[in-house]
């Protein structure tokens, strides 16, 4: 309150109420948006102080034995972890290439008991039993390439490379089904590799090829 002397009436004394202007839009919008961060924060960081919950039993083993390229490897894995993430993350096999990430593009092709399967859309817990073969084992401990890898190399295959490794694997799979197949029947086997630069013929011709050759 502000006490101001009135000169009309000699000793009398007026008070008059004191304003508070300082607080603008501005401000009220500021308060509101520290006061919102501080309420959400508190779920976050009170979440650490909590007692955690003990360790369900019977949960899915993380700790697996997966026979890769001939070789067992000890790997720990998530429980909706897919082989393309652990065969690049966990085991350091980045011949295996994410490309969609969603079973269309064939990039991540790898070889289960034989059959080629896209690595993207197969957990890595379902295939713990089973033979695992990348684009990394096919090349022979003397360094000698696999024959599809040659011929696809003598047939100017790779473009920009990126999906050559998931062609390769798809490829070595028609071949180890059929060894002997028709042009119409590779075509049809190597439909589920897609390639950015449209070098199918090319692949196509490698796999002819290395079918020859073999």
């Amino acid at each position: 309150m502000n006490e101001m002397d009135s000169s009309d009436t000699p000793g009398t004394t007026v008070t008059l109420p004191t304003t508070h202007s300082s607080w603008s839009r501005r401000d009220f919008i500021k308060g509101v948006i520290a006061s919102g961060v501080s309420v959400s924060g508190m779920s976050y960081f009170g979440a650490g102080c909590t007692t955690p919950l003990p360790a369900q039993t019977g949960g899915v083993e993380r700790l697996l034995s997966l026979t890769v390229n001939g070789q067992v490897r000890r790997v720990d894995v998530l429980p909706g972890e897919t082989l393309a993430m652990t065969l690049r993350y966990k085991l350091g096999l980045t011949g295996t290439k994410l490309g969609c990430d969603r079973a269309e593009c064939g990039a991540c092709t790898v070889l289960i008991d034989d059959v080629n399967h896209y690595s993207c859309s197969t957990l890595t817990h379902r295939v713990r039993d089973r033979e695992i073969t990348t684009v990394e084992g096919l090349e022979s401990p003397d360094g000698t390439l696999h024959p599809v890898q040659q011929a696809f190399i003598d047939e100017l295959g790779p473009q920009c490379g990126f999906c050559t490794p998931g062609q390769v694997m798809s490829a070595v799979a028609l071949l180890r089904a059929n060894p002997n197949p028709t042009r119409q029947e590779a075509r049809e086997a190597m439909s589920g590799n897609l390639c950015r630069c449209g070098a199918y013929d090319h692949y196509l011709n490698g796999v002819m090829r290395a079918a020859s050759e073999a």
